[in-house]
């Protein structure tokens, strides 16, 4: 089996794969952790669904975390008992022209989910992950990454909406009764759903216009459920699309 492990600010995701098949996955707080804590937590997680180290075959990295990136890069060859490992980077294959500035600022996240939204959507597209900040990354009709937009992610302003003033406190992130709050609270969960929905739609709207054929706009990261629903242009939500992204140059890349 592969197991693939995807690194964000906040969140880290892995999942293990059956040939094709996503077979679990599991989520993990993004923390300093020594060598010997992220290998020990990994086995952990995989147990809980019944999986064991001796199931892993090779492991498929992406990290936007620096030091959690050196971490795995010096696990991930004990956990797969002499399989190879595949850390996603500048010079890795992903059979995907990057058609930008400076192809090595992108991250790598960026890149694994757009090849995996070619592959199982189609071209063009715009991925739209929603995590620490909302990423928006466009696949022309040719099949290139051809740049994105980065905005703060929902958790991320709200959090600086209340740090920044003094009588504003956090809230859940349901809807209001309407969008004209009738308090506080409610005039802040407006504010923050429908207010980034309506970013994540004006984005799109733009980056389409720039198009030469309308794209699939695929949403995708851990706060994909509470926002697509107030979102006009989302055509289809697929949570785990980096695991499918990190799959694929698995496969590439492999010896």
């Amino acid at each position: 089996m592969l197991l693939t492990i995807d690194v964000g600010n906040t969140q880290i995701v892995l999942g293990i794969f059956d040939v094709e098949e996503l077979v679990g996955h599991w989520r993990l707080t993004t923390t300093d952790r020594t060598e010997d804590e992220m290998r020990w937590e990994v086995i952990g997680v995989l147990a809980l669904d019944g999986f064991s180290q001796g199931d892993i075959k090779g492991v498929a990295v992406s990290s936007v975390v620096p030091a959690v990136t050196t971490t795995l890069r010096n696990v991930a060859p004990t956990l797969t008992n002499g399989g190879d490992v595949v850390v996603v980077e500048p010079g890795t294959k992903t059979g995907m022209p990057i058609l930008i500035d400076n192809p090595r600022e992108v991250g790598a996240d960026r890149i694994v989910n757009a090849l995996a939204a070619r592959e199982r959507h189609g071209a063009p597209a715009i991925v739209v992950d929603f995590g620490t900040s909302t990423n928006f990354d466009v696949v022309g009709s040719d099949g290139a990454y051809i740049g994105g937009v980065i905005a703060p992610g929902l958790e991320l302003s709200t959090n600086a909406l209340t740090a920044g003033t003094a009588a504003l406190r956090g809230v859940e992130f349901t809807p209001p009764r309407s969008p004209i709050g009738k308090g506080t609270v409610e005039a802040i969960q407006s504010g923050a759903l429908y207010g980034h929905s309506g970013l994540v739609d004006g984005i799109v709207q733009r980056i389409t216009g720039e198009l030469d054929s309308k794209p699939v706009v695929i949403a995708t990261g851990g706060l994909s459920s509470t926002i697509v629903p107030h979102c006009r242009l989302v055509d289809i939500t697929d949570e785990y699309l980096t695991l499918e992204g990190l799959r694929l140059i698995y496969e590439l890349n492999r010896e």
